[in-house]
């Protein structure tokens, strides 16, 4: 199987639903990393800058479309994996740490993604539009999260954080899951 493009309107949809997922999610890393101790961050950071320089040295050979794809489902299959990981084993040190580690390597590929998605899709028309579904996504993203955790609140009278957390990541499962369908399914092949 050759990836040989992107089928804009298909990618333009999985930009957003990778946005509504980091909106859901992105209050939820706050109550997950409490264990972690701040010496863990700039570890994790420094690791993470030295990957992206790695990554960034072989853009040469890495830009094009079948690489895109492979790094792309890498980068969704890693969190999927995070978000069940977190699902069967909430709330310990490992755990925080885990998907602390395991986001950090997401992001090693995010400057690669963003490059390659600007040189590869090429139209600036398409890459607007791509833009404002990301950020479409990511408002609702954020919005439905507040509108999910004000609902357990007030009419499940759940009040711990660490509850709604774990049972945002039920919607967040099943998020991921379609995401990772419409990725597949944006791309041409030969």
């Amino acid at each position: 199987m050759n990836v040989i493009g992107i089928k804009p309107r298909i990618y333009i949809w999985y930009k957003f639903l990778n946005s509504l997922f980091t909106g859901l999610s992105i209050g939820s890393v706050f109550t997950i990393y409490s264990p972690l101790k701040p010496s863990i961050y700039s570890v994790g950071g420094i690791f993470l800058a030295i990957g992206m320089l790695i990554v960034a040295k072989f853009y040469e050979k890495l830009i094009n479309f079948q690489k895109f794809f492979f790094i792309s489902i890498f980068v969704e299959l890693i969190i999927l994996i995070l978000v069940i990981y977190f699902l069967i084993n909430p709330y310990t040190y490992m755990t925080a740490l885990f998907i602390y580690a395991g986001y950090q390597v997401t992001f090693v590929f995010g400057s690669y993604l963003l490059r390659a998605e600007t040189l590869l899709v090429g139209k600036k028309k398409i890459l607007s539009v791509i833009d404002i579904y990301r950020q479409a996504g990511y408002l609702i993203g954020m919005g439905t999260a507040f509108i999910f955790y004000k609902t357990l609140e007030y009419f499940l009278g759940i009040e711990d954080n660490q509850t709604k957390v774990y049972y945002i990541h039920f919607i967040l499962l099943i998020t991921e899951s379609v995401l990772i369908y419409i990725l597949i399914k944006s791309f041409k092949r030969s």
